[in-house]
């Protein structure tokens, strides 16, 4: 489900609610927004990818022969939020008006944390879980060689818990 039905007052509460993305005759629809006022709006989430411990004392150390793992994926975070509206069926696009990374490097992973913000008619949970896994995926594609065992496959590496952490709106 997107971010703008989430915040429409049509949120699903019980089994006979309506759905936000069909109309009556089950064909897929936008939700209408227009009529929602401008509230300013935060969304924050975070998730983190496992990897060889290894691996992260070479990424805290610069050492990965593709460049610098974290700047390379806060790139790819902050792009992923500009375009979410892009990857993601029926999503609003809207103005994004700043976001934050933050990574944690811990003995077996990364985390990274995106909050993301605008000032407009829906939010933005999507853009941030966006954000997240896309600079996740960066992190991964940064290390692939350091986490390849001798078949080339990855035993130790995987993404998870990729959540919503919070979500504050406030009208103007």
């Amino acid at each position: 489900m997107s971010d703008d039905a989430a915040d429409a007052e049509t949120e699903v509460d019980d089994a006979d609610a309506d759905l936000t993305h069909t109309d009556d005759a089950g064909e897929v629809d936008m939700v209408d927004v227009g009529d929602k006022p401008d509230t300013a709006r935060r969304a924050v989430a975070r998730g983190r990818i496992e990897l060889r411990p290894e691996t992260i004392a070479a990424v805290r150390d610069s050492e990965i022969g593709k460049g610098d793992v974290l700047a390379t994926a806060r790139v790819g975070a902050v792009q992923a939020v500009k375009h979410t509206w892009e990857t993601i069926p029926l999503c609003h696009q809207i103005p994004i008006t700043n976001v934050d990374t933050d990574f944690a490097l811990g003995d077996a992973a990364i985390e990274l944390t995106v909050a993301v913000e605008t000032t407009g008619k829906t939010g933005c949970e999507m853009e941030a879980l966006e954000g997240v896994t896309t600079g996740l995926n960066v992190v991964w594609d940064m290390v692939k060689s350091a986490e390849k065992d001798a078949d080339g496959q990855y035993p130790g590496t995987g993404i998870e818990g990729v959540e919503v952490v919070e979500k504050t709106k406030r009208r103007l």
